[in-house]
């Protein structure tokens, strides 16, 4: 008898050898080129190093898979547009192992999922189709043509097209993402969850109600040009490195850096530029002026207080508020000032865990500065209260008159390299009526006007078998999601698990009745079709769209584009009744571009556009200080604190990754900055709760969690003592993401509160 759908789902509780140092206080340097070139020689071929090192996110050269910051809009350094972790994405997706029907024929499933994420991602580079038919324990070959009928097959079976699920990762490019919406819409349902569910779903949802568009406001020139930048739930050194150099010029330039975070991550207090010699020789920037030691989900306590002691201000010597911008622009304002004032100064700074002395230092930089840019990342988003927390970041801005001029605005530092890009173009499970209209005014059929899943409604869908095929366009979806063992048995519910992937991972071996792995062309890859070398774009964090083209040889005759993958299965799916030419589509992406260009605001005269060096930039009402609100201007909000407290034995835990990891990909197994190495089971406890449960150093203990009455466990994880703030504790994911409650979730965005998991830690038995 095979293992269970959960056993396949979770990591080994195996350990390694731990070895904890005291955390670094400066970021990058000559410890991040050794590290960087030690992925690099070790999993890519050298030939291919140099001419990967050369393009990466060079104007005509490609984009990192890795996170979405943006590009310089003009010159860009000639040592290389890459950090330490982009080498790594590269150094994973275009690993020199390839693995085929030989490697699946001597590993089974159940084999397989014994291996640890990262030796499950480094097995190699998928190769060729594989198919697992039910009841099989191995995966075999399946031709291209037989893959994509067999797709079809299972989609034409069902009831109804609601019982299909088809998820996107952020990775997918425009075109292929727009083109898998179409195809989706045709096929008859809206059951479009993406990876922004997971991650800034609060922020589309807050930012959307306050300043009319889902988006941030700034440019990258804005950051170099801010007074003051406060940086909020957020690790930029491990999950988006550019941003150190961005924010190294912010200081250069005069301007003032505020971290507000549980952790003190090195990245945040010091960076020394690797490309710049001089900074290398004498050990770097400073970066922060201030460290806000929150404590976890303490942010709209800790905002309300700042927002009070600027009311008190502005109502005793005047002058703090831009009332000039607050009386033409906003709506809303004497209700949030009403309701703020019920609120006590010293029970919000309370219960945020912030000092009096560190608060007064980041008020007066508030005060004494009027261009403002907030940025903010996971540490807000994943909260049951993630839309409030980004209100109320909104409110102050607009108290001081921050929004909609240089210097100054809203920046949620988004993940995945095109995940915005894919919502711009029609990746969303809720889309407006007015794209609906056009996609039918474009392609004569009617796309569905319901509202589809979204991840955890999905995965609710599979479990209850409502919905009966999934379809994962890139991603590592079980490692992604909230409630593992839940998820697992939803994914194993249905009849058809496929995966479109360069490489194996965990998602592949938790599978349905029968399931697929399509390989895919890496971002990296030239991309021949009979018109030749496509072209394909992305979006990134700051709304400007630009050109990705490979440049290495694809490392294997059978892989496919995502965009021929998504043509070839529309095709298989829709022949006799599509409206779409599909596969000329997948000859000539311009045509792909020349109906965005139709469909989605914005993109008019895309191709043109495209051929700008640089890209274009997507048109920003809040930019513009032009609100497309219900009101028509921006608008202040009223927004509760969190109403919930610790029992005297609970922890409050939030998911973190390490620095060797981007998103559900495990680059290595050391987390550098926060001096553990070798190992990702562990748990980081303040001192003080550490010795009050009697645990040392490196002590086995078994983690808990109880929500609703459902108690969740994830067992054998080390302790390690931290500067964290009392009661709060930080796991990796997706090791705990077992214990994240599949039902708590952000209000109006459907978020995961991964980052507000309330835990017990017991002693383990483990030996």
């Amino acid at each position: 008898m095979g293992k269970s759908p959960t056993e396949k789902a979770l990591t080994p509780e195996g350990f390694k050898t731990l070895k904890t140092k005291t955390p670094p206080t400066n970021t990058a340097g000559f410890a991040g080129i050794k590290a960087a070139s030690s992925h690099a020689f070790k999993y890519i071929k050298p030939s291919n190093i140099l001419k990967i090192s050369k393009k990466l996110n060079q104007k005509g050269g490609f984009d990192c898979p890795g996170c979405a910051w943006p590009d310089p809009d003009d010159e860009r350094s000639s040592l290389g547009e890459y950090c330490e972790n982009g080498l790594k994405a590269m150094a994973e997706e275009m690993q020199n192992t390839l693995i085929d029907r030989d490697f699946f024929k001597k590993n089974s499933v159940d084999a397989l999922s014994d291996l640890s994420d990262f030796e499950i991602g480094k097995s190699g580079r998928l190769s060729e189709p594989m198919y697992l038919p039910k009841g099989a324990t191995h995966y075999q070959p399946i031709t291209w043509a037989e893959a994509f009928k067999k797709v079809g097959a299972h989609l034409n079976a069902l009831d109804n097209p609601d019982q299909a699920v088809f998820y996107t990762s952020g990775r997918t490019t425009n075109e292929a993402a727009f083109l898998y919406q179409l195809f989706v819409r045709e096929f008859g349902t809206s059951n479009l969850p993406d990876c922004s569910n997971m991650c800034h779903e609060a922020s589309g949802s807050a930012l959307s109600e306050t300043l009319g568009i889902g988006k941030g406001s700034v440019t990258l020139d804005d950051l170099y040009k801010a007074e003051l930048v406060m940086i909020v739930g957020q690790n930029p050194a491990t999950n988006h490195p550019r941003m150190l150099s961005a924010l190294e010029k912010t200081k250069q330039n005069g301007g003032k850096i505020i971290a507000i975070n549980p952790l003190p991550e090195a990245g945040l207090m010091k960076f020394t530029n690797p490309q710049n010699p001089i900074k290398m020789l004498t050990g770097g920037t400073k970066l922060s002026d201030v460290f806000v030691p929150i404590t976890i989900n303490g942010d709209v306590a800790f905002f309300k207080a700042l927002l009070l002691k600027l009311i008190e201000k502005e109502e005793t010597i005047g002058n703090v508020f831009d009332k000039a911008f607050i009386n033409t622009h906003t709506s809303g304002i004497e209700a949030f000032i009403s309701d703020v004032k019920t609120y006590d100064f010293k029970a919000c700074l309370q219960a945020s865990g912030v000092s009096e002395a560190i608060f007064n230092d980041v008020f007066n930089l508030i005060l004494n500065n009027n261009k403002i840019i907030i940025c903010w990342a996971m540490g807000l988003t994943q909260h049951e209260n993630a839309v409030d927390n980004i209100r109320e970041l909104v409110n102050l801005l607009l108290l001081k008159g921050s929004i909609g001029k240089e210097g100054a605005g809203t920046c949620p530092v988004r993940g995945h390299s095109n995940v915005q890009g894919d919502r711009t173009v029609g990746i969303w499970e809720s889309a407006p009526q007015a794209f609906l209209d056009k996609i039918e005014a474009k392609y004569g059929f009617k796309p569905s006007p319901k509202h589809g899943y979204s991840v955890i409604e999905a995965i609710k869908a599979m479990y209850e078998q409502k919905a009966k095929v999934f379809f994962g366009l890139g991603g590592n979806f079980i490692s992604a999601v909230p409630d593992t063992a839940y998820a697992a048995q939803a994914l194993a519910n249905c009849n058809l698990t496929v995966h479109v992937s360069t490489k194996l991972n965990r998602s592949h071996l938790v599978t349905g009745k029968e399931a697929l792995i399509l390989p895919c062309l890496g971002r990296a890859e030239k991309d021949y079709q009979k018109t030749g070398v496509q072209i394909q774009s992305v979006e990134n964090s700051m709304g400007v769209v630009h050109t990705t083209k490979g440049v290495l040889e694809p490392c294997s005759d059978a892989l496919l584009s995502e965009v021929a993958v998504v043509c070839g299965i529309a095709d298989a799916t829709l022949k006799n009744r599509s409206k779409v030419n599909w596969l000329a589509y997948k000859d000539n992406y311009e045509l792909v571009r020349d109906d965005i260009a139709e469909v989605v605001n914005g993109f008019e005269d895309y191709n043109t556009k495209l051929k700008h060096p640089s890209g274009f930039y997507l048109p920003n009402g809040a930019r513009e200080r032009q609100f497309k609100t219900k009101t028509g201007k921006a608008n202040f909000s009223i927004n509760k604190l969190p109403n919930w407290k610790l029992k005297d034995e609970e922890l409050i835990m939030m998911t973190i990754r390490s620095h060797d990891q981007f998103n559900t990909t495990i680059y290595g197994l050391n987390d550098r900055y926060r001096g553990v190495f070798n190992e990702r089971r562990v748990i980081f406890m303040n001192r003080a709760d550490m010795k009050t449960r009697n645990l040392k150093e490196q002590q086995i203990v078994n983690l808990k969690s109880e929500y609703n009455g459902v108690i969740r466990e994830a067992n054998n994880f080390k302790v390690v003592g931290y500067d964290i703030p009392k009661n709060c504790c930080a796991t990796y994911f997706p090791e705990t993401n077992v214990l994240v409650p599949l039902d708590s979730f952000a209000h109006t965005a459907k978020t995961p509160a991964s980052k507000s998991v309330r835990i017990t830690v017991e002693a383990s038995l483990y030996k």
